[in-house]
């Protein structure tokens, strides 16, 4: 059964029948689904007020209006989905399989959360007696890192795996992938602080993950430290205190004098036994998460990925998002190298082709064939996603005004690491100062600024970000030759307060009209040469010459974008005159003026931005 005609065309109806699309599908990809002509899809959407063309990919939103008005409930997959499909098309599956028989314990797998600046890094320098803080910039975790401890417990060596996230706003994603690879969560808490909004949201995070929490609460040392308060603060969210009647394990810390520090491993193993069941099959082909992403100038893309099952060997195939290659060295959080890596273990992947993201799952396949074929799928998917979520919905009304006056931003990000690049586009995305003016990251990577940057940045307007990373000789002399602005950064926010005063600063500047003074006409004079001049008497503020003025008769405006051109004070010619004096005032070649009408001056001054 066909749709009613738009336009003159005809649409197969779906009658509500679900479609389900990719991310960033295009008007082509629905129409195979549907059994349509692309084009009839376009003109659709063109009577709909969407400008799209056939090959372009198209965000959800766009899709489901069209999919609304011809009765097809377009439905776009979640990423997961779409790499649970592809891996289905080379019979791979990611998950546990085979016999619970090959299931072996694994150590726990613990995030640290918490607010910015209440010590999550600095407890975990005590855990491990390294010094990461000093490295970081400003104090503040800019990325996210795994490491494995071990402790003991009832005379038995225990080891424990720790993942370190950034406190700030900024990295919210992060945060949230690092509940879902974890089997606790500990939840740290200035004692001289409280709960602050990090704190609740690393909370809503960790509970909305289903996983148990162990509130560290650090800084127990400090002047003005009150730990009750904390435990009182947190019964709020459904924290309650083991020595409340709770079931929530609290342990008082402090990072700088390594108080507590024992009974917060031994908290954590507890709550483990007590709460899970920790196994893995060892034996089953590896895959797992990637932890963070980032370009070492020795060993190329190196990638710390968090094995969940099986056992990662060097010599693997290994696909990690939309990167691939052969695994050639295993190296752990101090350097050394491993001849494997097994569940729950954080290891340093060393001969992938490119840097992953964060976030992204890996797997080891059998050939580096099926890796390649993989990785290059999975790099097609996201292209089509950022494409779309890039492309600004432009409507037939504004498309003129789109065509005369494209107020654009272009940014090309560079990082050191893959988690710090999204997150940084991510913040940046988020920034609203005008419909007037957009931005767009027209590209992104790991490692420092190369010349193909800058010729890319030439191609248009663009502004190069370094976050913790330098413009390599020739990127640095072109850039300079060429004039391109390459700005660096080492903590988020400052980049995300320049670039939002960078989109301020492109908006069309607003005037507005300041009053400057009144004067009533009280006689007028005809002058040869120079025309009528209004004998006037200043009411109220100044009179300036070369102002703007307009004549009002009667409060009606009977003239308006007129000037002082004359302003005299008897026979001298004066710039301004104040209130209570009197005046001649010559208005041009404008010379309807009749006594009593009044002239008022004005100035229009530009407005500030806020």
């Amino acid at each position: 059964m066909a749709a009613p005609s738009m336009g003159g065309v005809s649409l197969p109806r779906g009658n509500g029948q679900v479609v389900r699309l990719p991310r960033g599908a295009s008007l082509t990809d629905l129409a195979e689904r549907i059994g349509a002509q692309p084009a009839a899809l376009v003109t659709a959407l063109f009577h709909l007020g969407e400008m799209v063309t056939a090959t372009q990919s198209v965000n959800e939103d766009t899709l489901q209006l069209l999919g609304a008005e011809i009765g097809w409930d377009i439905q776009v997959v979640s990423p997961e989905d779409e790499d649970r499909e592809l891996l289905e098309t080379f019979d791979l599956t990611f998950g546990d399989e085979g016999d619970e028989d090959d299931w072996v314990a694994r150590p726990p797998v613990v995030t640290v959360m918490g607010h910015v600046d209440h010590g999550k890094t600095k407890l975990l320098d005590a855990i491990r007696n390294t010094n990461v803080v000093a490295r970081e910039a400003g104090g503040i975790t800019q990325h996210i890192g795994a490491y494995q401890v071990v402790t003991e417990l009832e005379g038995e060596e225990r080891p424990i795996t720790f993942i370190d996230t950034p406190g700030h706003e900024s990295f919210t994603a992060m945060r949230a992938r690092g509940a879902k690879v974890t089997d606790i969560v500990v939840l740290v808490v200035a004692a001289d602080d409280g709960v602050m909004p990090q704190t609740v949201e690393a909370l809503n995070h960790a509970q909305a993950a289903a996983v148990p929490i162990v509130v560290a609460v650090n800084k127990v040392d400090k002047e003005g430290a009150n730990p009750a308060k904390i435990r009182q603060q947190l019964t709020e969210y459904g924290l309650v205190a083991e020595e409340y009647g709770g079931d929530t394990m609290f342990v008082d810390v402090s990072a700088t004098t390594r108080q507590g520090i024992d009974d917060l491993l031994a908290a954590i193993l507890l709550t483990a036994d007590a709460s899970l069941d920790l196994r893995a099959n060892a034996e089953q082909d590896p895959q797992g998460v990637v932890i963070e992403g980032k370009l070492d100038k020795g060993r190329g893309p190196v990638a710390t990925v968090l094995v969940q099952r099986g056992t990662l060997r060097v010599g693997d195939s290994i696909v990690a998002g939309d990167a691939y290659g052969r695994v050639r060295s295993l190296l752990d959080e101090y350097g050394n190298k491993l001849k494997e890596a097994s569940p729950a273990r954080p290891v340093q992947v060393v001969g992938l082709t490119s840097v992953p993201r964060a976030g992204d799952t890996f797997l080891v396949v059998e050939e580096d064939r099926v890796a390649r074929q993989i990785a290059d799928r999975r790099q097609a998917r996201i292209r089509n996603a950022q494409n779309a979520s890039m492309r600004k919905r432009i409507s037939l009304e504004d498309l003129d005004a789109a065509l005369k006056e494209n107020r654009q931003l272009n940014l090309i990000i560079k990082g050191d690491n893959s988690g710090t690049v999204e997150a940084l586009e991510e913040a940046l995305m988020k920034i609203e100062v005008s419909d007037d003016v957009s931005l767009r990251v027209i590209h992104r990577g790991v490692g420092s600024i190369t010349k193909s940057d800058i010729d890319l940045a030439l191609a248009d307007d663009v502004i190069v970000l370094g976050f913790n990373v330098r413009a390599e000789g020739q990127a640095t002399e072109l850039a300079n030759r060429e004039g391109i602005d390459v700005r660096y950064y080492s903590v988020i926010y400052q980049a995300i307060e320049e670039i939002e005063a960078a989109l301020k600063g492109m908006l069309k500047p607003e005037y507005e009209e300041v009053a400057l003074g009144t004067a009533e006409v009280r006689e007028v004079f005809r002058v040869p040469r120079i025309g009528n001049v209004a004998g006037s008497i200043v009411r109220s503020g100044t009179i300036n010459r070369n102002s703007k003025a307009r004549l009002v008769r009667d409060g009606v405006v009977v003239a308006d974008n007129l000037t002082v051109e004359s302003l005299r004070r008897f026979k001298d010619d004066v710039t301004e005159v104040r209130e209570g004096y009197e005046c001649g005032i010559g208005l041009g070649s404008f010379n309807d003026i009749k006594v009593e009408d009044v002239i008022e001056t004005f100035e229009v001054r530009e407005k500030p931005r806020t």
